[in-house]
């Protein structure tokens, strides 16, 4: 396996947010949330810790949790039917995107991932002996379906998607899901769709899942992430909806790589559910948002797309260097400058350039308004 050492690896995200520190720069380089947790998140694990929670949960997860899962996504908006037999609860989002390969690909075959994209998806194919096939949103991160449509060919076996994106912020309507269907719908194609930031959709966008689709939900994974929608990543609890019968494949291949997640955190997790209202996380996280871009104004650094969804915003920042390259200006940003972020081409498996670079919002309002102040006052 040493092609994946070929690969952008963690260590290059975590090596910025080191030169952050070393330089007491303010850090809003990766989607790390630095706010506190629910107290009531805090009071539903204590309570766990009581109880009897600490052996093996079932393979499917927590039939609490399960069933506060089916109710919570027959509430949304844009409502998910599913029942407990679709739902699997799994440490996380990576996890499930390695064991849906894995239930999946046989050797060889292509799966379609569509960049920029984190930097999981390209060794998790090649892990699972696929072959990567990369699309280039356009410049504006949109997909283009017509050169999409030129990436499937007769070995494509799955397409991961991400939506709301990370690092875009871009959200997939039920048109692109319906554009989509229709190039692969008399095709064996796989979708592996993560939507883990799917409480974070602003401007009165509303998500719209893949699993809404009526002939996609057949052939999808379907992953949503507790960490991102609770700020408990370290609690490594996550979620999976998928059918019966892809559920079933998935399962066989789960239990001999993790066989449960975090049992305490299940519980806690359940709870907190009956009580949580995801309209609150996305007036917090836009009410971010919003003071990152208005502030950024102030500065020469230029905000071309607002963020639909996710906790990122994507800068342009070529009004201040035409000659660094976007890794050069990132951690000139990070050390001279002293507030960090990431280099777009991070996202890419074979970029060396691009015209952007990628800031985190999900941070308290002070470390954003000083932040942004820091630059206004030395860009």
């Amino acid at each position: 396996m040493k092609e994946i050492q070929n690969y952008t690896h963690y260590s290059f995200f975590t090596a910025m947010s080191e030169l952050a520190s070393k330089h007491g720069s303010y850090d809003l380089s990766l989607g790390l949330p630095d706010f506190d947790i629910d107290e009531r998140l805090k009071f539903f694990l204590k309570e766990s810790a009581e109880l009897a929670t600490h052996n093996y949960e079932p393979l499917a997860g927590n039939p609490l949790l399960i069933k506060n899962i089916v109710n919570f996504n027959a509430k949304r908006k844009n409502s998910i039917a599913v029942t407990t037999r679709e739902v699997t609860i799994i440490p996380c989002a990576t996890f499930a995107l390695y064991t849906a390969l894995k239930s999946i690909l046989n050797q060889n075959d292509e799966v379609i991932i569509i960049q920029p994209s984190y930097y999981t998806y390209g060794p998790s194919v090649v892990m699972n002996g696929g072959v990567p096939v990369y699309y280039d949103l356009e410049d504006d991160f949109t997909v283009d379906w017509d050169g999409f449509k030129d990436c499937i060919s007769e070995k494509t076996k799955a397409i991961i998607v991400n939506s709301p994106q990370n690092p875009t912020g871009k959200i997939w309507k039920k048109e692109d899901w319906n554009q989509l269907y229709d190039l692969i719908k008399n095709r064996e194609i796989y979708l592996i769709s993560e939507e883990i930031y799917d409480t974070y959709c602003y401007d009165e966008t509303d998500h719209y899942s893949s699993f809404i689709h009526p002939e996609l939900r057949k052939r999808t994974f379907c992953i949503f992430s507790f960490g991102k929608m609770f700020h408990t990543s370290g609690w490594k609890v996550s979620y999976m909806l998928a059918s019966e019968e892809l559920t079933a494949g998935f399962r066989c291949h789960q239990q001999y790589i993790s066989y449960s997640a975090n049992v305490p955190a299940q519980y806690a997790l359940a709870k907190y559910m009956e009580v949580f209202d995801p309209k609150m996380n996305t007036v917090i996280m836009q009410r971010k948002r919003d003071i990152f871009n208005d502030l950024l104004k102030e500065t020469s650094l230029i905000i071309e797309q607002k963020a639909e969804g996710s906790v990122f915003q994507i800068v342009n920042f070529r009004n201040i260097s035409r000659t660094m390259t976007d890794v050069e200006f990132s951690k000139w940003l990070t050390v001279e400058k002293k507030v960090a972020c990431l280099p777009l081409s991070a996202f890419y498996h074979s970029r060396h350039d691009s015209d952007y670079i990628r800031f985190s919002f999900a941070k308290k309002d002070e470390v954003i308004i000083q932040a942004l102040e820091h630059l206004r006052k030395n860009l």
